[in-house]
Formats: C-alpha cells, structure tokens, sequence
C-alpha cells in the first residue's frame, strides 16, 4: 500500500514541482534579462548563448525545486506511514 502512495506522491509532487519551478523560472528570467518571455530554444529570434543560459539557469531552479519537494514529501509519506 506504501508503495501505491508513493508513486501516487510522486506523480502529484513532479506536476507541482514543474509548475513551481516554471514560475520561479520566468520571474528570475525577467529578473536577469529584462525580458518578459523566456526564450525558446527552437526559435531563430534567440542566439546560442541565451538559449544555453536559460537552459542551465532553468535546470538549476528545476533540480533545487525538485529536491526540496521530494525530501519533504518523504519525510511526510515516512511520519504517516512508519516507512
């Protein structure tokens, strides 16, 4: 049953945790460049080096948002659950 509960937790946190490190994305973005939208890899309209930046910048923020949810959702699964 644990182990429904926590893929169950996982599926939830992954979409939250996407969601949050989208919003702390775009302001940090804004925040950097002075820009509003964050570029898109697959445009014409953005050089190598803007692209690879905000990849990397994303990733950073995705990883660390990532991280955080998933050690506070074990935490929590393990005080409910004993496991």
């Amino acid at each position: 049953m644990s182990k429904i509960v926590s893929k169950g937790t996982g599926a939830v946190t992954g979409l939250v945790g996407g969601a949050v490190a989208g919003a702390i994305f775009k302001q940090v973005w804004k925040l950097a460049s002075g820009k509003d939208e964050t570029p898109d890899p697959t445009s014409d309209q953005y050089g190598w080096k803007e692209i690879l930046v905000a990849a990397a910048i994303q990733g950073a923020i995705f990883g660390v948002v990532k991280a955080v949810i998933d050690r506070t959702a074990t935490g929590k699964i393990h005080r409910a659950t004993g496991r």
